[in-house]
């Protein structure tokens, strides 16, 4: 009897291990990466995920930038690290054999430099100065869509200086709205309400610091309205400075990346 009990007990102790590695959610990885330092002096730069949502492309780009965009942060808010985390640019193709949604894609990528780069990071959140993003009273004025994930950039710069949002969620352009604003140093929190996507044209005069020199610039571009009025009266949506909660990234501690 006391040799079956012990049986018994095994025979659950394996079930109950087997039963909780299926409930344990899988934790998100590439299928395979390739990291690289990019060439020196190499023009420009681009991240984006692959076509079909089969993984992620990054060219030219230091891993500071890159850790702003996978954690949907502003780089002011990010502190701690090497001063190469800033100014070393790397290459990376990582791919996935199936496709994936853009969050999951994002999970990817943070698990990604936790890995290969042993990044490990802390959040603290702080009272501070933001804007916070509402509906007018005239309501919204962008164009909803509906169509299925296609992975294209959702905000890029069209022709004559415009904007142009294709299915862009008010998460993302929150986000985007705070790169916009960098010299306000306050992050925008999306209190829309809107859970959906949306099609836009925005076109506003860009805040550019007071040493440049504006006969280089483009006819006209000063002359629009500012980026507050912009979104009132174009896509109907307003900006409110106020305190709130700020998201600040510490880096306790990352490496170079490790071999391919």
């Amino acid at each position: 009897m006391a040799a079956l009990a012990v049986l018994l007990i095994a025979s659950l102790a394996q079930g109950q291990d087997k039963q909780d590695k299926q409930d344990k959610p899988l934790r998100l990885t590439f299928d395979v990466a390739s990291i690289r330092p990019s060439q020196p002096g190499a023009a420009g730069g681009m991240i984006k995920p692959l076509d079909g949502g089969h993984g992620y492309s990054v060219k030219n780009i230091p891993v500071k930038l890159m850790i702003s965009l996978m954690y949907k942060v502003p780089m002011r808010q990010i502190s701690g690290g090497p001063d190469w985390l800033a100014t070393d640019p790397y290459d990376i193709e990582a791919r996935t054999d199936r496709p994936y949604g853009l969050d999951d894609l994002h999970v990817m990528f943070q698990n990604l430099l936790a890995d290969r780069f042993n990044l490990k990071l802390h959040k603290e959140i702080k009272e501070g100065p933001v804007y916070v993003l509402t509906v007018d009273k005239s309501g919204p004025k962008m164009k909803l869509n509906e169509s299925e994930q296609d992975y294209n950039i959702p905000i890029t710069f069209g022709q004559n200086n415009v904007f142009i949002g294709k299915r862009v969620s008010m998460q993302y352009f929150s986000w985007w709205l705070g790169q916009q604003l960098q010299r306000d140093q306050r992050p925008v929190i999306d209190k829309t309400g809107l859970d959906k996507n949306y099609d836009f044209t925005l076109i506003f005069a860009p805040d550019l610091p007071p040493d440049i020199p504006k006969e280089n610039l483009p006819p006209g571009l000063l002359d629009r309205p500012t980026i507050f009025d912009a979104l009132k009266d174009q896509l109907g949506l307003k900006l409110q400075a106020q305190p709130g909660p700020v998201d600040y990234y510490v880096i306790d501690h990352i490496d170079k990346p490790s071999e391919n």
